[in-house]
């Protein structure tokens, strides 16, 4: 009968987290089978769009055990992330199955069983959930957006679809959703020679420099990570003058709100890496937000009507955690985990979710400092269920031993 200390650590996905988690592990002495889905691991950021770089630095975004090479640059390239992540699991000799996807997650008789493709059943001893922050993409179901791309030939597609600039060239372009994603692809657009290239705003967001005079501004974050929110929030708006760009003049106006209360929501803020110049400059116009299609025009909140070529919806991605472990009544009422990082959910004890939340401080860092965590918190249970499986069999042993030698002794008698 096998017990759960023979049983593998499984985790479940083969992005940055996944990779640090396992790692950890490893280097405790913990077996970790890491399950990605695809055929590759890092398989989102082999399909982010080309122009992105981190928006951290390399010094802060390395996982727990390698270094990112110098030779990346201090803003380092999608592909060479990819090139990290693969170098990352060789180095460290990671134990990955790629072509598996979890489906289900079940606890069962005190050990964790995995449902996947191929109606694989693997039990392990402990489970992490790191399937990424930008899971599942979330399009609205804006009235009349099916007919606007079925009906009228035009194109709607959401921006994780999206790779260059390349294929609208001399086009009309409206890219909805002003948070990193959307105003990066605008500017991307506006250099790659898009005709016209408008971006639609629901909520005006803070734009901040990615550096200061060498002070990268992921830095502040770190500082202020284990602050109280009010008072960042007031720190910042006396700051915001010096802190965040003022495009006000040009149809985008300052943003409202605490920058960290914002954060906390999931608006963390945008990092300038071309957009500030585009819309000074006229190439990227902000326009109101997108409320629905009406034929081939898309109608916007302040009751103006437009007639791009096509629509890049850069407005976010869903957890997708549902069907995964939705049945255990561990995620909130926004679909992320009630729990995360070394702490596990009390009713599943072995539990653990890394990469669901997307702070200030770098969301690279903060996985790396969760694997570390997470790790020595599995590490423990099991040297902890060791020494007591040992005690159980020493006690078994003794009682034994004691038994046979007490007969003895009373034959002899």
């Amino acid at each position: 009968m096998t017990t759960p200390l023979t049983h593998p650590v499984y985790v479940i996905g083969g992005g940055p987290g996944g990779l640090a988690v396992a790692a950890a592990l490893r280097g405790r002495g913990v077996r970790a089978v890491v399950l990605e889905k695809s055929d590759a691991i890092g398989n989102s950021w082999r399909h982010h769009y080309d122009r992105l770089r981190l928006h951290t630095t390399r010094r802060l975004s390395g996982l727990p055990g390698l270094r990112i090479p110098r030779s990346f640059g201090r803003w380092v390239a999608r592909a060479d992330v990819v090139r990290y992540l693969e170098k990352y699991a060789e180095f460290h000799d990671l134990e990955i199955v790629t072509g598996v996807e979890v489906d289900r997650v079940e606890r069962e008789d005190g050990d964790w069983v995995l449902y996947g493709t191929g109606g694989r059943r693997l039990v392990g001893s402990a489970v992490v959930v790191a399937t990424g922050y930008n899971h599942t993409p979330r399009l609205p179901e804006w009235p009349g957006s099916a007919a606007y791309a079925d009906t009228h030939g035009r194109e709607l597609l959401h921006a994780g679809s999206y790779r260059n600039p390349a294929p609208y060239e001399g086009r009309d372009v409206l890219v909805v959703g002003a948070g990193n994603t959307g105003a990066e692809i605008a500017a991307d657009l506006a250099e790659g020679g898009a005709a016209r290239v408008r971006l639609a705003v629901r909520t005006a967001p803070y734009i901040v420099r990615r550096s200061t005079l060498g002070w990268p501004t992921q830095r502040n974050g770190v500082l202020v990570r284990r602050l109280p929110v009010g008072l960042v929030d007031r720190l910042t708006s006396l700051a915001g003058r010096f802190m965040t760009a003022d495009l006000s003049s040009h149809g985008l106006p300052r943003p409202t709100g605490g920058l960290y209360t914002r954060a906390g929501e999931g608006a963390i803020p945008v990092q300038d890496v071309g957009l500030v110049a585009a819309v000074r400059a006229g190439k990227v116009e902000p326009v109101a937000a997108v409320t629905g299609f009406d034929g081939a025009e898309v109608v916007l909140a302040d009751g103006s009507r437009i007639s791009p070529e096509a629509v890049i919806a850069a407005t976010g991605y869903e957890r997708g955690l549902e069907p995964l472990v939705g049945h255990l009544g561990v995620l909130d009422e926004r679909g992320r985990p009630a729990v995360r990082g070394a702490r596990c959910p009390r009713a599943y004890p072995g539990l653990y979710f890394t990469g669901f939340t997307n702070p200030i401080s770098g969301m690279l860092r903060e996985l790396a400092l969760d694997a570390e965590k997470i790790a020595k918190r599995i590490a423990k249970g099991r040297t902890r269920d060791r020494a007591k499986a040992g005690a159980k069999a020493e006690g078994k042993t003794g009682g034994k031993t004691g038994g046979k030698a007490a007969g003895k002794a009373g034959a002899k008698g």
